[in-house]
């Protein structure tokens, strides 16, 4: 069994892979309607060119340089680039605001942007002109700028064709330590601005030998074929769908979005899938909608199925069970696998807890479905489900390799290991409360199985995580609603689910205000059954959502004319809401709203 090697960074670990491989494919990308291939040497090429470029621009070692594009080839060759000149990579979503990137672009104190389109360009540059210690902007497409701003406009093609010494840049790049910062990725706190976690070498490389572990221990170390769709400037995507396939030497192809996955997944065959519960319920959707459409024969072979793979994993499939799932192996098994390429080892789910449903779906369709868990925090993987450990979809697997967990007095996981961040960037504060004697709290409340599985049971802190992995503080959100005339309380929701919905307790004079404008009798029940002054409720709302992230948008509301106090014990003494005791209450009324 191979065994995954020591890196001083991530950089070696590429310029390493880059010599095995040679002129094998490395990163594909639909063009013109055909999947065309950059092989290893001609990315170690462009990396070490990048990386010379940049130095020649001024880009001194540690100097952030912020990279907002969408999921191809280019992100992941300017990653390396970045890195490889010594630099930090500063990833943002290509969702955010102008807001959201002047915050990160200030906060990093990032020296150059790379940003891939001039639509994407239109949102970076203004913030880029504001900004104080930005003085480069390199296009991977062409951007058109009419006259000077400031920002030194550079060619990507320019930079990734300049002369460099592949040879000399991966000597270079050998001084570089594992204690060295690799990237800062921003994620939400429940103060509200967006938090850059310092992500170390030694961090991601962590991670990625703990799941090089398990692929090789529990699956086989073989050519494998990854299928990158979840966005890179996520930490799971960032490590599990680039990082994890390089210490492979594997392939990567970038999805052409989600109207086109499930043909991607048949053309491409991967072997590996890293992906959020929110996809996995696209396609569990689609099959059996498929499959309802053929008849009564295959819907009764899927129930034995489903009741067979609950079994299995319950403890075993008996005997008496066998000739009917030899039955299944030979008919409704191999057509769904099939549509995901017919080599596939195993899906990991991460980024948001999964529906263990889902997951016994997938197991009686004959495909590995492991769910993993983390926070960007720890780079970000710390435990994940392995055949090794006994496949259990209500837990979330042992800790990897080199990860230290255990349960604090109050039922809060704790981490300890080279996967945890060396904080959260110029925020001393916060680092104090997430990182406590080596031991970074999770915030999330679990236990320890007696095979060393971990299962999550609550959640500590006020963070929203949504069905594609991405984290929201309703905090935020809910502060910025409740200063609306209109808005007196507010609550959000959204946990594991595609978008935000808002418990909106009106406000009582705003509302008089508004009855005697419309002659209308003033009684708050009956005002919020009127379409009229919900629709004037939700203008309010729409007025928040134009100066937030797409994730923190609220897309639909309830209204409630009852109030959170502390006498129904829906707001603490010191005036916090308490979600438990409003969700019990109006849970099923937000539920609700995501009904058609």
């Amino acid at each position: 069994m191979r065994e995954f090697e020591h890196f001083p960074n991530l950089v070696t670990m590429f310029f390493t892979r880059a010599r095995e491989q040679g002129d094998a494919p490395f990163l594909w990308a639909k063009r013109g309607g055909e999947w065309t291939s950059i092989s290893w040497t001609q990315a170690a090429q462009q990396v070490a060119s990048l990386a010379a470029s940049l130095k020649a621009l001024g880009l001194e070692p540690g100097d952030r340089v912020m990279l907002v594009s969408e999921n191809r080839p280019e992100w992941c060759l300017a990653d390396l680039g970045i890195m490889a000149a010594g630099c930090v990579t500063v990833p943002t979503y290509t969702t955010n605001t102008e807001r959201d990137h002047q915050h990160i672009i200030e906060d990093s104190g990032a020296s150059a942007i790379i940003v891939s389109t001039p639509k994407l360009a239109q949102t970076v540059m203004p913030a880029a002109i504001r900004a104080t210690r930005t003085h480069h902007l390199i296009g991977i497409e062409e951007l058109r700028v009419g006259q000077s701003t400031g920002v030194a406009i550079h060619s990507w093609e320019a930079l990734v064709s300049a002369p460099a010494d592949v040879g000399a840049c991966e000597v270079q790049a050998e001084s570089f330590r594992r204690e060295d910062l690799a990237c800062l990725i921003y994620t939400s706190g429940t103060g509200g601005s967006p938090r850059g976690v310092r992500q170390h070498h030694g961090a991601i490389l962590c991670n990625v030998e703990g799941c090089v572990e398990v692929i090789s221990e529990d699956f086989g170390w073989e050519e494998e074929v990854f299928l990158s769709f979840l966005p890179l400037s996520h930490a799971y995507e960032h490590t599990g769908g680039q990082f994890l396939p390089i210490g492979l030497g594997g392939q990567i192809y970038y999805a052409e979005g989600l109207e086109k996955l499930a043909s991607n997944i048949e053309e491409t065959r991967p072997t590996i899938m890293v992906v959020v519960p929110r996809l996995f319920e696209v396609l569990r959707a689609r099959i059996l909608k498929q499959i309802e459409k053929q008849g009564k024969v295959p819907q009764a072979l899927l129930r034995r199925a489903l009741a067979l793979g609950a079994k299995d994993l319950a403890g075993g499939i008996p005997v008496w069970d066998l000739p009917m799932n030899a039955l299944i192996n030979h008919t409704l098994r191999p057509k769904i696998q099939q549509r995901f390429g017919g080599r596939l080892k195993a899906m990991v789910s991460g980024g948001a807890p999964l529906n263990p449903d889902i997951g016994v779906f997938f197991h009686a369709m004959g495909l590995t479905m492991l769910q993993g868990y983390g926070q960007t925090e720890s780079a970000p993987v710390i435990s994940c489900n392995r055949p090794k450990a006994g496949l259990k979809m209500d837990t979330v697997g042992p800790p990897l390799k080199g990860v230290e967990v255990r349960i604090a007095d109050d039922g809060e996981i704790l981490v300890r290991g080279e996967l945890v961040m060396h904080g959260y960037w110029r925020n001393e504060a916060e680092t104090a409360r997430a990182i406590q004697d080596g031991w970074l709290h999770t915030g999330d409340i679990g236990e320890i199985d007696p095979q060393g599985r971990i299962r999550i049971t609550d959640r500590k802190k006020d963070i929203i995580v949504n069905d594609k992995g991405e984290n929201v503080s309703p905090q935020k959100i809910e502060g910025m609603l409740t200063l609306q005339p209109e808005i007196f309380q507010a609550m959000v929701s959204g946990d594991k689910r595609p978008h935000l919905v808002g418990l909106i307790v009106p406000d009582p004079e705003w509302a008089i205000e508004w009855a005697q404008a419309n002659d209308e009798h003033y009684d708050m029940k009956t005002l919020c059954d009127l379409p009229a002054f919900r629709s004037a409720i939700m203008a309010a709302v729409d007025r928040v959502n134009a100066h937030v992230a797409t994730t923190e948008k609220v897309r639909k509301i309830t209204l409630t004319p009852d109030g959170f106090t502390i006498d129904n014990e829906m707001l603490t003494p010191s005036l916090k809401i308490r979600r438990h005791v409003i969700r019990a209450h109006y849970g099923e009324r937000l539920d609700a709203l995501y009904g058609g």
